[in-house]
């Protein structure tokens, strides 16, 4: 796929976003650092993602190296994707995501509490 990063002078992470940016690319990776899944349990395990759009995604994941595909020659056709050792590297980044989205959660959760809070007292 063609990609209109420079990789000779573009900033760091620039690069990295160009790589793992995109509403499911991260969610997938999390998924596969799991282990090996086969593209049903993907679309089960991103069930607001179209199949188009998981398939866009693996697909731009396995050019970059980040995850491989094993097709195996048997009827009906069998595919897995797995994380690739430079797919591996990215775990501390995506374990890093799961826990400020965790952070992130709970101090929306806590503000919009405190809101409903403060309009059931003035009401």
């Amino acid at each position: 796929m063609a990609r209109k990063y420079n990789w000779k002078t573009g900033c760091d992470v620039e690069a990295t976003l160009s790589v793992i940016g995109g509403r499911w690319k991260p969610i997938l990776i999390c998924r596969l650092l799991g282990g090996r899944k086969r593209f049903s349990e993907l679309c089960r395990l991103a069930p607001n993602a179209t199949q188009r759009m998981i398939t866009l995604q693996l697909r731009e994941l396995e050019a970059d190296g980040v995850i491989s595909r094993h097709v195996f020659a048997e009827v009906p056709p069998r595919v897995e994707y797995e994380v690739t050792e430079r797919g591996r590297s990215l775990k501390p980044i995506i374990e890093a995501m799961q826990e400020w989205g965790k952070d992130f959660k709970k101090a929306r959760l806590s503000e919009e509490e405190q809101v409903l809070e403060a309009e059931s007292r003035c009401a």
